[in-house]
């Protein structure tokens, strides 16, 4: 099987829930975590079903996970990134600080 095998484009979900994802037709998939990589303009519309954005258009983020659904992390999202976190360096101790948390929540 080659590399690109593995990868497999979907329709956006529309929630989480205890067990993990769910799509619009119904069809689920387990998952610990979601770790969303939004770029360096924030592709958040995505994200709308699961009605995370506040009275001011924001996420609440703690770090990169979101406040509102802890299984969420946005990396190079918020207030604490800056230009650097469009770059593989710059987002590089975010996104090792999410995927230890990430690790610690799936043991």
């Amino acid at each position: 099987m080659s590399r690109w095998q593995l990868l497999k484009a979907s329709p956006m979900f529309v929630r989480l829930d205890r067990d993990g994802i769910v799509w619009g037709d119904g069809t689920r998939a387990e998952a610990d975590a979601v770790i969303w990589c939004t770029g360096f303009r924030p592709a958040l519309s995505h994200l709308a079903p699961l009605g995370l954005r506040g009275p001011r258009g924001h996420i609440a983020t703690a770090g990169t996970r979101s406040v509102d659904e802890p299984r969420l992390h946005l990396l190079g999202y918020g207030d604490w990134t800056g230009p650097a976190s469009a770059t593989l360096i710059g987002v590089g101790r975010p996104a090792r600080d999410a995927a230890r948390k990430v690790a610690a929540l799936v043991r």
